[in-house]
């Protein structure tokens, strides 16, 4: 059984002061828990459900498992499904990586949906980007919604947050930095480096006008037919899947 007093205080994690201040987060679901075990991060607490615990008995051996009802966990979980398994891990501290680094790098400017990041996440894990760097009114990494999101990929990505400006004006003195406008340069006909920089804004407004200016070359994803009324945008996660396929994929 859970215990009221864990209830309450597993729940709290469901606010950023509560997890900045226990350097804690939650992990929810068999898959990503399954994810999470096999990673680097050090898990502090498991709750399943018995039948959970049945099929998977290997679970006792990965840190202490607190049995409970599905009622129970459903009082602590951020899903709209009662998942059968949950675990708090705590948090890491990323190194920010260098701005004239080689490798390929992709930065997020105020992306503000934890579903969005969440599945950016986990399509610059598919793409091996490694690093993400994010402006500071980014949503959080470690938000429920954000960690569930990516399907187990935010342990094998790191997120920083930093301003942007100064981070960009240092990498542009040696490398290009890309941003998605809706008025830019074809994407299919852009010819993309092994260390590009790709930028992707927020969901209503873009790349802000203080990163635009750093920007030093612009695409834009074409539409097949846009003599047809249609959507106006894509979403930020979308277009950053197909953009990072068309930059990180060569």
């Amino acid at each position: 059984m859970i215990s009221k007093k864990q209830i309450s205080r597993i729940r709290k994690l469901h606010q950023k002061k509560f997890r900045d201040a226990e350097g804690l987060f939650l992990v929810e679901g068999c898959k990503s828990v399954e994810t999470l075990l096999a990673s680097g991060f050090e898990v502090v607490e498991i709750l399943a459900t018995e039948a959970c615990l049945a099929r998977n008995p290997i679970l006792s051996r990965k840190g202490p498992v607190t049995v409970g009802l599905s009622t129970e966990l459903e009082c602590i979980s951020c899903m709209s499904t009662s998942p059968e398994i949950l675990a708090i891990a705590r948090q890491k501290q990323p190194t920010l990586p260098s701005p004239t680094d080689r490798q390929p790098l992709l930065i997020l400017d105020h992306i503000s949906d934890p579903g969005n990041m969440g599945t950016i996440i986990r399509t610059a894990d598919w793409f091996d980007i490694r690093h993400i760097v994010c402006s500071p009114d980014c949503v959080e990494f470690y938000n429920p919604k954000t960690i569930q999101a990516t399907m187990g990929s935010f342990c094998f990505v790191e997120l920083s947050y930093t301003p942007l400006v100064p981070f960009l004006k240092e990498a542009a003195d040696t490398r290009r930095v890309i941003g998605t406008f809706m008025n830019g340069h074809p994407l299919s006909e852009f010819v993309p480096r092994h260390d590009d920089i790709l930028i992707i804004g927020n969901e209503s407004n873009g790349i802000t006008p203080e990163v635009a200016a750093l920007v030093t070359e612009r695409v834009t994803i074409s539409k097949v037919n846009p003599g047809r009324p249609s959507a106006e945008s894509l979403n930020a996660a979308v277009a950053a899947a197909i953009t990072m396929n068309h930059i990180f994929s060569r």
